[in-house]
């Protein structure tokens, strides 16, 4: 499905998302406008591994691999310089590229089975909230879905937390499940949303 340009929903650990090739300019416009996003809007990855993460980078960031190492499969999401061959949907122009590698098995082995990262976005419209069951996606999207993937209820909760290693100093740009108090020993210097 997703080699055909298909977007796929799939549970993930806090609610639902929507998954397409990430090298498939078509399928990540088709999401876009199916989840009524500006078309400058960055596009998350969810990769299968540190080792296909690293693939969708121009350049691994200082910090990259002692935080995949003590962080993956988990919910840090490290935004790092875009890849020259990934589409410009994914980074919306910033010339970035944010991903993870979750701590559910399902996104990771879709990715893996793929051979690249696959998106991670929400599955519901831009400023709905979020679904947690495979009925509420099919509610949502009456069309433009190709499959969903029923994995049950999803927990739901604080989304991943992301952090920026593309600046002079490391940036907290969302404090999400993972507290921001635990990348502190890895990043004495880390800027966070408040200035500190």
């Amino acid at each position: 499905m997703l080699r055909s340009s298909g977007i796929v929903a799939l549970p993930t650990e806090t609610f639902y998302g929507l998954a397409a090739d990430c090298a498939d300019a078509a399928a990540l416009r088709q999401l876009n406008r199916l989840k009524n996003k500006e078309e400058d809007s960055p596009i998350l990855l969810l990769a299968a591994d540190r080792d296909q993460a690293a693939r969708v980078a121009a350049s691994l960031p200082e910090f990259f691999e002692e935080l995949a190492r003590s962080f993956w499969p988990g919910p840090l999401t490290l935004v790092i310089p875009a890849a020259s061959h990934l589409p410009s949907e994914i980074s919306g122009g910033r010339g970035t590229v944010a991903v993870r590698v979750p701590g559910l098995a399902l996104p990771r082995d879709l990715a893996r089975a793929l051979g690249r990262p696959v998106t991670g976005i929400s599955a519901n419209f831009h400023g709905r909230p979020p679904c947690r069951t495979a009925g509420e996606v099919s509610a949502a999207f009456s069309e433009g879905v190709s499959m969903i993937l029923d994995g049950g209820t999803t927990q739901g909760g604080a989304p991943s937390t992301i952090l920026d290693l593309t600046g002079q100093r490391p940036r907290l740009l969302r404090e999400g499940v993972l507290p921001a108090f635990s990348l502190h020993p890895f990043l004495p210097d880390m800027l966070t949303p408040t200035g500190g």
